[in-house]
């Protein structure tokens, strides 16, 4: 069951990048933090491109697509999950548009919190519907035949995903981490394209 913890190895990536920029707003809110709107737009933009190009993918076909072929239980769940893979776009724009504002204007840092505290609410929320609604799921309707090729399938493909493009994602985070501020980061920033 590697691919659990593939899963549960990139929901934690998805999820230190929520709380650094979730810690840094609030810093720069209460004027403890001068703003590094590169590494925000770079962790927004991680946020966008690691989900469609590795993980949703990686989710979708390897586990949910096959639960929803395997049994009609969970129907509503997957239903609910899917579409909040296909809204992640429009989630992202919200975002990048607050932040857009924000760049053209930071005297307050208020707006982009709001709006990031909505998506990263979201985005908890949608974590917690997978762990704990749809992993449970999976582990009561996979066998250990279903494991075993699932794993297989996984380490066979890699980091290729078919024609979509892919970032280097370990070198951008760890890039990203090197930039943040202590205590979330190694504070050596500002980053650097």
């Amino acid at each position: 069951m590697r691919a659990l913890q593939v899963l549960a190895d990139e929901h934690q990536s998805l999820a230190s990048i929520l709380h650094a920029i979730r810690f840094m707003l609030k810093e720069i809110c209460a004027g403890r933090l001068q703003p590094d709107l590169k590494l925000i737009r770079a962790m927004v933009h991680y946020l966008e491109a690691y989900p469609e190009q590795r993980h949703h993918p990686r989710e979708d076909r390897f586990l949910f697509g096959r639960l929803r072929q395997r049994t009609e239980e969970g129907k509503e769940l997957l239903d609910r999950l899917f579409a909040q893979h296909a809204g992640a776009p429009e989630r992202i724009r919200r975002l990048e548009s607050a932040l857009d504002d924000y760049e053209r204007d930071s005297s307050d840092a208020s707006a982009l919190a709001a709006a990031f505290d909505s998506y990263a609410e979201f985005y908890r929320n949608h974590m917690m519907l997978e762990e704990r609604e749809i992993l449970p799921l999976l582990r009561k309707h996979f066998t250990p035949a279903d494991w075993a090729e699932i794993d297989a399938e996984l380490a066979a493909e890699g980091n290729n995903l078919g024609d979509m493009p892919s970032e280097d994602f370990e070198a951008v985070f760890s890039k990203m981490v090197a930039a943040a501020p202590a205590p979330i980061g190694l504070g050596n920033g500002p980053y650097r394209d």
